[in-house]
């Protein structure tokens, strides 16, 4: 068991974690087990333990696009909330999975480094931003990545140039292969901080303005169809506002799946199968989930 291995190595775990309290959804159950790596070294000694010992697990940094189940998860939690490490220096920024993305952003300015004031408003951590290339108003974080140091299955540790990672629109090398994130090198370039500052700002108001940041959400519900946008194709289904339980089309945001209260998961999966039937018959555009699903 996960227990005593954690416990000769001194790791963090916990037992029966609530996944609503793990994921910006605020929806899912307990999963069996949950450890906390606190370094790469240790997230490599928790992977070759867990694929030695053939157990299920799943990686988990601050569950800003995961809808979880809500009987929970039989498995193993990885969490990467403790792998916090950031640092500057020059025109380069260290951050280790955990950090969240508008830490790292907030640190850039402190160094009066641009480029990266679109991460501000983005809940996920970092390693989660580099899974999936995260991006906004048109800048991707895939851009600014020199190097990730990642774990395979076998917890063996890897640093690999950005240039090889194969990052495009919401994919990257980790999307395919199981490798794990462990930490990141970003180069920036050096600008005027006042500038940074008001730049971040001013996307910020944009956010506030245009998506329903008052409600519990996984980001934007599906990914952007090739020629299309997928909040107006289903505005102009008449699908703002419908909804499935307690999980709504967001009025404010059509794009958007928002938890009004105590949606569940099988509301919001319902619901997702709705708009993407009724986007396909009134347009023939097929819409794919961005958000990921984490069953029992």
């Amino acid at each position: 068991m996960i227990a005593p291995f954690c416990d000769a190595r001194g790791i963090p775990y916990a037992r029966q974690v609530l996944l609503a309290e793990h994921t910006t959804f605020r929806i899912g159950g307990p999963a069996d087990f949950a450890v906390m790596p606190r370094n790469p070294e240790e997230m490599g000694q928790v992977l070759s333990f867990l694929n030695r010992n053939n157990m299920r697990y799943f990686i988990l940094g601050k569950g800003s696009d995961i809808l979880a189940h809500d009987k929970g998860y039989r498995g193993v939690l990885v969490l990467t909330e403790g792998m916090k490490a950031l640092s500057a220096e020059g025109d380069r920024i260290y951050a280790e999975a955990g950090c969240s993305m508008a830490s790292v952003s907030n640190l850039a300015l402190r160094e009066g480094l641009q480029g990266l004031e679109f991460l501000h408003g983005i809940p996920g951590s970092i390693g989660g931003g580099i899974f999936m290339n995260a991006g906004a108003y048109g800048s991707e974080i895939g851009t600014f990545v020199e190097s990730v140091t990642w774990a395979d299955r076998n917890g063996v540790l890897h640093t690999t140039p950005g240039s090889e990672l194969s990052f495009s629109y919401r994919h990257s090398f980790f999307t395919e292969s199981g490798g794990v994130v462990c930490s990141v090198v970003l180069r920036c370039s050096h600008g005027n901080p006042v500038e940074i500052k008001e730049k971040m700002q001013d996307l910020d108001g944009r956010r506030r303005e245009k998506q329903p940041l008052e409600y519990p959400s996984a980001g934007s519900a599906f990914k952007r169809p090739e020629g299309y946008f997928a909040g107006k194709l289903i505005e102009d289904s008449g699908l703002k506002g419908f909804s499935v339980g307690d999980a709504w089309v967001s009025e404010k945001h059509a794009g958007f799946i928002v938890n009004k209260g105590n949606a569940t998961s099988e509301d919001v999966h319902r619901l997702i199968d709705h708009v993407t039937s009724v986007v396909y018959q009134k347009f023939g555009v097929t819409l794919e989930p961005e958000v990921r699903f984490l069953d029992e």
